[in-house]
């Protein structure tokens, strides 16, 4: 939920407590379920969640894509993405690891994905782990679909307007900037 920070005092007994605000009325049946025992509790910025009309937007940009390139769609997600930054982590793992880490990681979906990299640790490679759009707050999504429109006007797709486009980026909170 969407919650604001108001206080934080340290009681005699050393204990912090942390007042949080929020309009969000499902707050209510939250308290009525869980304020008798401990919770578990993850506190993190804020950021509007990308629209379902900015995915399926991008979706419509990567098969008109994927049809005027001769390309599967699949291979224009995975390029698109490998363009945003602040989408992947790599990490260093042992050789007999790799498959095993890849394996499971692609399992997520079809965006994630992972390439290798040549470690300087002997007996180890470096992954780079890509993550899905379906995980992209507001600033991953815009640039997942500014890199599909400039894509697409480089082959001649036309895309929609700058006011169409300036009206979804207001529904979902991104800052978004066309020349089309």
């Amino acid at each position: 939920m969407k919650a604001r920070m108001i206080n934080l005092t340290q009681g005699l007994d050393g204990e912090y407590q942390l007042t949080i605000g929020t309009r969000d009325k499902d707050v209510l049946s939250i308290w009525d379920d869980l304020h008798e025992g401990d919770i578990a509790a993850e506190i993190k910025r804020f950021r509007r969640r990308r629209s379902l009309d900015a995915n399926a937007y991008a979706w419509v940009l990567i098969d008109k894509l994927a049809a005027a390139l001769g390309r599967k769609k699949l291979e224009v997600y995975r390029e698109a993405i490998r363009g945003i930054g602040g989408v992947s982590d790599t990490c260093c793992v042992t050789d007999r690891a790799v498959d095993s880490l890849i394996n499971g990681w692609e399992h997520n979906g079809l965006g994630w994905f992972a390439e290798t990299v040549p470690s300087k640790i002997t007996g180890c490679t470096n992954v780079i782990l890509y993550r899905g759009s379906s995980t992209y707050d507001t600033r991953q999504m815009s640039a997942l679909i500014d890199s599909l429109i400039q894509d697409c006007e480089a082959v001649g797709i036309p895309t929609i307007t700058p006011r169409e486009i300036a009206s979804m980026t207001a529904a979902w909170g991104g800052k978004h900037e066309a020349s089309v």
